[in-house]
């Protein structure tokens, strides 16, 4: 485990459909690849009823680790392309990694 990484962590919250986009964008611009998840938003946007019923917003995030070297041409592949400076389209940010396991920059097959 290294103890002062040399990693960042890309966060990317999408509407549901876009994550496919962020990680294909991300490998583009240098990312070894991404970690999906689903989630459901709860802004203070209003809120949408079909049929009387609430539907929540649907949001998939992204989580992609990358090298510090590499994070700003990642991070402007996302936002561009994905037109995150519009309202509604998404929100992307970094995190500074401080360990990692399991993660060698520059390695083939590396889990990102």
């Amino acid at each position: 485990m290294s103890e002062k990484s040399s990693c960042d962590l890309i966060v990317t919250i999408v509407n549901k459909g876009d994550a496919e986009k962020v990680v294909a964008v991300s490998k583009e611009a240098g990312a070894g690849g991404g970690t999906i998840f689903f989630a459901r938003g709860t802004g203070s946007h209003d809120q949408v009823k079909l049929f009387g019923i609430v539907i929540e917003p649907e949001k998939e995030i992204v989580l992609t680790l990358v090298e510090k070297w590499k994070t700003d041409k990642v991070f402007a592949a996302i936002s561009e392309s994905l037109n995150l400076e519009q309202p509604g389209k998404g929100i992307s940010f970094t995190l500074d990694v401080d360990k990692v396991a399991g993660f060698t920059p520059g390695a083939q097959g590396s889990l990102e």
